[in-house]
């Protein structure tokens, strides 16, 4: 029989180096509104599951359909822009 035992100190343990570079925090910052619109979204189509579609909530759900498609094509240009080295 083996035993389980945890490790407190490696669990717990985090180095500098460990931590999120500033870079890496600017990307998850930049993916936020997408995320957001995409959380919209699914929000929408959960809701619409439960009970009959009324008019209110067609129009919610295009409103975030377009809401999303926004996002996605600013990520987009972000992108572009970021692989040019235009802008960082």
């Amino acid at each position: 029989m083996e035993h389980i035992v945890t490790l407190a100190a490696a669990v717990t343990a985090f180095a500098p180096w460990l931590e999120p570079t500033d870079a890496e925090l600017a990307a998850i910052e930049a993916e936020a509104p997408l995320l957001a619109a995409e959380v919209e979204e699914l929000d929408t189509v959960i809701a619409l599951m439960d009970r009959p579609v009324n008019e209110l909530d067609t129009r919610r759900a295009r409103r975030a359909r377009r809401a999303h498609a926004r996002v996605l094509a600013a990520r987009a240009a972000l992108a572009n822009t970021a692989g040019t080295g235009e802008a960082a």
